[in-house]
């Protein structure tokens, strides 16, 4: 008998493990990305550069109502977006994010949500992808596709 409740013990835990691991992942991810936008949208570089797989294949864009910008490869990100980090000014907003889908693929994971920011200014609503990796241990962006949600004109 005790080894019937034994064997069942373990397979209820063998059949359970990747059910926290996934959950694990899945809330590490999220609080690496709300990382990402609060260093973002608080001026600062340090720690939105931890966020970020810092390699040739990164990649950044956002588009708006008035166009699409663009970075490929860290050093273009990092050239470009060190000139927003010392001229822009910190936001005290608030960030949601509405999580719509978190995907985990063993060092990959594809994120889609939408992001609002309220901080008194003009933005509107954004709807957000990420591409992250796992390298050792930690997980990092390194695909960002951001589209301002204007209304339809």
């Amino acid at each position: 008998m005790k080894f019937l409740k034994n064997y069942i013990l373990t397979l209820l835990l063998a059949c359970l493990s990747p059910l926290v691991v996934a959950q694990t992942d899945e809330d590490a991810i999220k609080r690496v990305i709300e990382k990402e936008s609060t260093a973002y949208f608080n001026v600062d570089y340090e720690a939105w550069a931890e966020s970020w797989v810092q390699a040739p294949h990164a990649y950044w864009s956002y588009t708006d109502a008035s166009g699409t910008r663009f970075l490929e490869g860290w050093e273009a990100m990092k050239n470009s977006l060190t000139r927003y980090f010392k001229s822009a000014q910190p936001s005290s907003g608030e960030i949601t994010n509405q999580w719509l889908e978190v995907r985990v693929y063993d060092a990959g994971a594809y994120v889609r949500f939408t992001q609002l920011v309220t901080d008194g200014t003009d933005r509107t609503e954004t709807t957000q992808i990420r591409v992250l990796e796992k390298q050792n241990g930690h997980w990092r962006v390194v695909c960002m596709q951001a589209t301002g949600r204007s209304p339809v004109r």
